[in-house]
C-alpha cells in the first residue's frame, strides 16, 4: 500500500519532469506572459494535487493540460482590473502617528489581558466582533444577563485600568 509520502514523492518528481513544458505550454495559452503563464502552472498543479491518486497511474500531463486550457479560456473571457504595473509606485499617505495607533492598540490588550477570561470573551465579542448579546451568552454558555453582566463589568474595569494611565486633555 502506498503512503502519502510516497504519493507526495511521485506528485514532487513529475512537477520537477515536466515543470519546463508546462510552463511553455502555459506561456503559449496566455500570449506569452510569463508570470500569467507561472499562476497558470500553478493553479492547474494544485488542482492536480487534490485529484493526484486517482490520475498518478493514468495520464497527469493530460489533466494538467486539460485544466490549463480551461483556466486560459476562462481567463480570456473575463477582464481582470485587480492589478496593472505602473513604473512608479503612488505616494501613499499616511494619516495620523501610527506609532500611537500601535501604542494604543497594545495598551487596550494590556488592558484586556487582566480581565477575568469570562469578561474579556464578552467584551471581545460584544464590542470587538459586534456580535448581540444573545450569540455573547451562547458562546459563554450563559444566560443573556449574565452574559450583559460580565460585558459591563468587563467594560468598568477596562476603563478603570485605562483611566490609571490616561491623562486629562485639558
Amino acid at each position: 500500500m502506498r503512503t502519502d509520502q510516497d504519493r507526495a514523492g511521485e506528485f514532487d518528481t513529475f512537477v520537477a519532469a515536466r515543470w519546463s513544458v508546462l510552463l511553455h505550454l502555459a506561456r503559449l495559452l496566455v500570449g506569452g506572459d510569463r508570470h500569467r503563464a507561472e499562476d497558470l502552472v500553478q493553479e492547474s498543479l494544485v488542482k492536480l494535487w487534490f485529484v493526484w491518486p486517482k490520475v498518478a497511474q493514468d495520464a497527469p500531463e493530460a489533466y494538467v493540460r486539460k485544466v490549463m486550457v480551461r483556466a486560459a479560456a476562462r481567463s480570456g473571457r473575463r477582464r481582470w482590473w485587480g492589478e496593472r504595473p505602473v513604473e512608479q509606485l503612488p505616494e501613499v499617505a499616511v494619516v495620523g502617528d501610527v506609532s500611537a495607533d500601535v501604542a494604543e492598540r497594545s495598551r487596550l490588550e494590556s488592558a484586556l489581558a487582566q480581565l477575568s477570561p469570562r469578561q474579556r470573551v464578552a467584551v471581545v465579542l460584544r464590542y470587538y466582533q459586534d456580535l448581540p448579546e444573545g450569540q455573547v451568552a451562547e458562546a459563554l454558555g450563559c444566560p443573556v444577563g449574565t452574559a450583559r453582566s460580565h460585558a459591563a463589568r468587563g467594560v468598568a474595569r477596562l476603563r478603570q485600568i485605562l483611566a490609571d494611565v490616561i491623562e486629562p486633555v485639558l
